[in-house]
């Protein structure tokens, strides 16, 4: 993959610090970079984000059935005055209430779409628990059932399914690898390290990519598959 070989690059670039290194790379990339943040992320210098070469972000918007990120709203407003291509994502509860119930409780804080060209569809974030029980006390069915009931709730209130981020491990785990989403939802895959390496099933590749937990910029680090207009296309749901 191209943005494999882009790493490959700042890797190997001499002569300067890493920090610089990494400013130099993000700045000439034609692949865009990204970021995710939350509530943990707070004073957020938006401008030097813009200038050290993100062009999107993932901004945590809801967990659960009532947890609204305070820091939503300033984050969201600063990447948006900046350029910065957001959208919101919700922590899944599933042990808590439905998929429905939490679907629409992140599309009416937060997580709705339009189709602006500078929002991103909301993503369901749905990995390991840390609250308890690895899959929430669900079977691999009834995990498979309240995701659905998540996406096609989402999709009533959006006209758009939502993105979904996970690990491979916990979706064989929990899903029993489930190849239900790969027509609907993006995948946006977690994995630290300088592979993807294999991904869940249903998904032939991946939209977005964690690629790191840190990085200049604050929250994690994340790698769109495509360019700059395919990264707009996305927003503008074409």
């Amino acid at each position: 993959m191209k943005w494999l070989a882009a790493l490959a690059l700042t890797l190997s670039i001499a002569h300067a610090s890493p920090i610089e290194a990494e400013k130099r790379e993000l700045s000439e990339r034609a692949t865009p970079y990204g970021i995710d943040v939350s509530g943990y992320q707070t004073s957020i210098n938006w401008s030097t984000v813009k200038a050290n070469g993100i062009s999107f972000a993932y901004i945590k918007a809801t967990e659960g059935t009532s947890y609204k990120n305070p820091q939503f709203s300033s984050q969201y407003t600063g990447a948006t005055n900046h350029g910065i291509i957001r959208g919101g994502y919700h922590f899944a509860r599933p042990d808590i209430s439905s998929g429905a119930t939490q679907a629409t409780f992140f599309a009416n804080n937060g997580g709705g779409w339009s189709a602006d060209g500078i929002t991103l569809p909301g993503a369901l974030d749905i990995e390991y628990n840390p609250y308890g029980a690895t899959c929430y006390g669900k079977t691999a069915s009834g995990m498979v059932t309240w995701i659905h009931d998540f996406a096609n709730t989402y999709h009533s209130h959006t006209g758009r399914y939502p993105v979904i981020y996970t690990t491979t491990d916990w979706w064989q785990t929990c899903t029993g690898n489930n190849g239900g989403f790969g027509t609907t939802s993006p995948l946006w895959i977690a994995r630290w390290g300088s592979t993807i390496g294999t991904l869940p099933a249903g998904w032939a590749y991946t939209t977005f990519w964690q690629y790191a937990d840190h990085g200049i910029n604050p929250g994690d680090a994340d790698l769109f598959n495509g360019d700059a207009a395919g990264l707009g296309r996305m927003a503008r749901g074409s």
